[in-house]
């Protein structure tokens, strides 16, 4: 924390703004976690302003829109104030509630920013991810497509999502990339393989989405299917039904240790782990751990003020190796199917 009780900060690449070293993933305001009280909501992100988290991520597939319209009010409210991240080419369909498909051409990514533009309420983003890559579409023409946005003033800086280190470094020399986001916690640590590397290397921030392994490291369910609400995304995430979430579960014992012996909270001990990464890889890291109760924001805030010892590092470094399931039913689009 600093002088004025807020978080710390960070740059944002290696010419951007400096944002809180936590920002706050949106998405689940809108979908994929069951019922959302907007009230309750909107004052979540007043308090994550108010603690100085400034990062604020969503993208257009989250609710089909509905997110970006959600954050509207606020971002005009608090425009100078927020660093406004959205995403684009996950596409979803009208008549097919279960499609997803991925689109990187040019022409879609001029079509998706002018709509986020709108439903956003804003003349410029802050920065513009791709969401997931499109293999048969060049890198090359995507990032140029996306720094044209830069060059018209509608985008100020680029970001891309679960992409390789051969990939970063591709489109960084198209385009400077200032972000990269990807799943990154205690229970998923691919992209340590060759993206973090890359990342340190050209100056690229990290901003870590799900540090928290969806809620699941925080010990708040053990068994998405018995536990979660109908309709919630995580009861068809392999990780969290069946055999598999039970033997994850019992993966957390340390963490509730470490977690005891600082009087913290086993998301705390998980965030502070995220946290500590930007040290044990020397670049810039912004995890977005997602929340719609100023309580819960509040605790994962708390996190940037916890350091873990060695020996409890140590003791949390073998737990992604032990994870049984795969992150996604299909990971074909993530970077791990292509490394």
């Amino acid at each position: 924390m600093s002088d004025t009780g807020k978080i710390a900060t960070t740059e944002l690449g290696t010419a951007g703004p400096r944002v809180g070293v936590q920002g706050l993933g949106c998405m689940g305001i809108s979908e994929f976690y069951g019922d959302t009280d907007e009230a309750a909501a909107r004052d979540t992100l007043e308090a994550a302003l108010e603690a100085g988290v400034t990062l604020f991520d969503t993208a257009d597939v989250y609710g089909s829109g509905a997110n970006e319209t959600f954050l509207a009010p606020f971002v005009a409210a608090h425009r100078d104030a927020v660093t406004l991240a959205t995403k684009f080419a996950i596409e979803r369909s009208d008549t097919e509630p279960n499609y997803r498909g991925v689109r990187n051409d040019p022409a879609y990514i001029r079509q998706a920013v002018e709509a986020s533009l709108r439903r956003l309420g804003t003349d410029v983003i802050d920065l513009y991810y791709m969401h997931r890559r499109d293999p048969l579409v060049p890198l090359a023409e995507s990032v140029g497509a996306m720094a044209d946005l830069v060059h018209a003033g509608k985008v100020r800086q680029l970001g891309l999502s679960e992409v390789t280190g051969a990939e970063l470094r591709e489109a960084h020399a198209v385009h400077p990339i200032a972000a990269l986001q990807s799943e990154w916690s205690l229970f998923s640590r691919d992209v340590e393989r060759s993206a973090v590397p890359a990342a340190a290397e050209l100056g690229v921030t990290l901003v870590p989405y799900s540090p928290l392994g969806r809620g699941f490291l925080t010990g708040a369910f053990a068994d998405a299917v018995k536990e979660l609400s109908e309709g919630d995304y995580r009861q068809h995430q392999p990780r969290f039904t069946g055999e598999n979430a039970k033997a994850n579960a019992a993966l957390l014992e340390p963490l509730h240790t470490i977690a005891a012996a600082h009087g913290a909270t086993a998301a705390q001990v998980a965030l502070a782990w995220v946290q500590q990464r930007a040290q044990v890889h020397g670049l810039a890291v912004v995890p977005i751990p997602g929340t719609r109760r100023r309580s819960r924001l509040l605790e994962n805030v708390g996190a940037t003020r916890l350091t873990l010892t060695r020996p409890e590092l140590d003791l949390l470094e073998p737990l992604a190796g032990r994870v049984a399931g795969d992150r996604y039913p299909d990971m074909s689009s993530t970077a791990t199917a292509r490394e």
